[in-house]
């Protein structure tokens, strides 16, 4: 990484607002990513910052970011972009995108098999838990070997992205299988 790379990951690592989105930088210097899927795609700074650091540290590599978001179903009050903004902002950037809109479940039952070799999957706290619920089933056909998953969890103090454990990724799709069936 260059020394301006070095200074921009510093900054976004460690002091950049929200600290809650500090994590994946810095498992973004840890682990160069190809392929970003991200629900929930907010105000998109955060999806900006990910992929600055992806092409940083692979800057030869073609980057592939999915975004899933409501866009301008969100419901009344909560901020975002709209889906032309977003397209707007993506096209600034060295990166095939692909903007996807729906909740979770709706948007991966449609695209999950073409987002197969996943190396980034980030899920933003503001997903409905229902639809997210029944979306985990899908997200095992989307991750390789070696593919990170960040969730972000939310206490009364603050919210934070925390990686899971392929164990706990299975506990989530296994669950989310077994309500399927039951349903």
């Amino acid at each position: 990484m260059s020394q301006i790379g070095i200074v921009k990951y510093s900054y976004l690592a460690y002091l950049s607002q929200p600290a809650s989105d500090r994590p994946i930088y810095k498992l973004l210097r840890q682990h160069p990513v190809r392929n970003i899927v991200e629900l929930g795609v907010g105000d998109g700074v955060r999806t900006q910052r990910m992929i600055e650091m992806a092409v940083a540290a692979q800057p030869d590599a073609e980057i592939r970011y999915a975004g899933i978001d409501l866009f301008e179903a969100r419901p009344a009050g909560r901020a975002g972009l709209t889906l032309k903004a977003a397209y707007k902002m993506l096209r600034q950037l060295p990166v095939k995108s692909q903007l996807i809109p729906g909740d979770p479940f709706t948007a991966l039952a449609r695209t999950a098999n073409g987002l197969t070799n996943t190396d980034l999957l980030v899920i933003a706290a503001d997903q409905d838990p229902q639809q997210m619920g029944r979306a985990w089933v899908l997200v095992p056909r989307m991750l390789r070997d070696g593919s990170l998953v960040v969730m972000e969890r939310t206490t009364k103090r603050q919210a934070c992205f925390e990686l899971l454990t392929p164990s706990e990724i299975e506990a989530l799709s296994g669950a989310s299988r077994r309500q399927s069936r039951a349903a």
